[in-house]
C-alpha cells in the first residue's frame, strides 16, 4: 500500500510539472531561448536562510542550475531593459524591490509581476539594518513591504504576498534573522554575485560573472537591475548560459507552487 501511494504521488508531481516543462521548451519568437527549466517551491520552515556567501546552506540545486535575482529596483531606464532580456529568453527571475522605488515606479513593479517573476522585498530605503534597533529595523522592513504591496496590488496585505526578503548590504544579525524566521520570511543571500556595484564595462561584467559561475557550478546569482552595465550585459549573459548548458530555476513560495500563467 505504501509503495502504491509513493508511486501515485510521484506520478502526480511529474504530471504537475509537465505543463511548465513544455513551456520551457517553447519560447514565442525565440526557439533557441534559454527558457526556465523548473519551478522550485521555497518554504521558510525548511529553508529560512539561503545563500552560501552568508549562510551554511543554499537552495537544493543540481549542478549547472541557477536562480537569477535582481536587487534595488524598479528603476527607470534599466529595469525595463532587464525585463525585456528575460522575456526574450523566457527566463523567470526574482526581484527584490526597494519600497521607495516601487512607490515611484509602480508600473515597472507590476510589469515584473505580470511577466511571471517572483517579487521579494529589500526594505524601503536600503539602510543597514544591523546598525538599528530591532524595532526600527522591523519597521523599515514593514514599510518596504507595504510600499511594494501597494505598488503591486493597490493595497497592503496582512503580510507579504511573496515572503522573500534580502537584507541591504547583507547586514543582518542573529536577532533580526530569528525575527524573520518567526514571521515565516525566507532570507535570501547569494552564492555568486556580479559585483555590479563597481564601475565596469558590460564586457568586463560578463567575463567576471561567468568565471564566478563556472567556479561555483550552481547557485543563487545576484545582480542589480538599477545598473546600466548589467542591463546591457544581460542578453549576452543569457545566451552564453544557454551555450554552456546552464539551466534556470524559478523560485516561488511553497504555497504558490504552480501559479505560473
Amino acid at each position: 500500500m505504501r509503495r502504491m501511494t509513493a508511486i501515485a504521488l510521484a506520478l502526480a508531481l511529474a504530471a504537475a510539472m509537465v505543463p511548465f516543462a513544455a513551456r520551457a521548451q517553447t519560447c514565442p519568437g525565440n526557439p533557441q531561448a534559454l527558457g526556465t527549466e523548473r519551478v522550485l517551491a521555497v518554504d521558510a520552515g525548511s529553508t529560512p536562510q539561503v545563500g552560501r556567501k552568508h549562510f551554511p546552506d543554499t537552495l537544493p540545486l543540481a549542478r549547472k542550475e541557477l536562480v537569477l535575482t535582481f536587487d534595488d529596483g524598479p528603476w527607470p531606464g534599466t529595469t525595463s531593459k532587464v525585463l525585456d532580456a528575460l522575456k526574450h529568453e523566457c527566463v523567470r527571475a526574482t526581484f527584490f524591490l526597494l519600497g521607495r522605488n516601487a512607490k515611484a515606479q509602480p508600473a515597472l513593479a507590476r510589469r515584473a509581476l505580470a511577466e511571471g517573476h517572483s517579487i521579494g522585498h529589500h526594505t524601503f530605503a536600503h539602510p543597514l539594518l544591523d546598525r538599528m534597533s530591532l524595532a526600527k529595523a522591523e519597521a523599515e522592513i514593514d514599510r518596504g513591504i507595504a510600499a511594494d504591496e501597494i505598488a503591486l496590488y493597490g493595497k497592503p496585505h496582512d503580510g507579504p504576498t511573496t515572503p522573500f526578503f534580502r537584507f541591504p548590504g547583507f547586514a543582518a544579525n542573529r536577532a533580526l534573522l530569528e525575527r524573520l524566521r518567526q514571521r515565516g520570511l525566507v532570507v535570501f543571500g547569494a552564492d555568486v554575485w556580479a559585483s555590479d556595484w563597481d564601475p565596469m564595462s558590460p564586457e568586463q561584467e560578463l567575463s567576471l560573472i561567468l568565471a564566478r559561475i563556472e567556479r561555483a557550478g550552481r547557485g543563487i546569482v545576484l545582480f542589480h537591475d538599477t545598473k546600466a552595465q548589467t542591463a546591457r550585459m544581460l542578453p549576452a549573459f543569457l545566451r552564453e548560459l544557454k551555450r554552456r548548458g546552464y539551466r534556470i530555476v524559478h523560485v516561488v513560495p511553497a504555497a504558490s507552487r504552480g501559479i505560473l500563467n
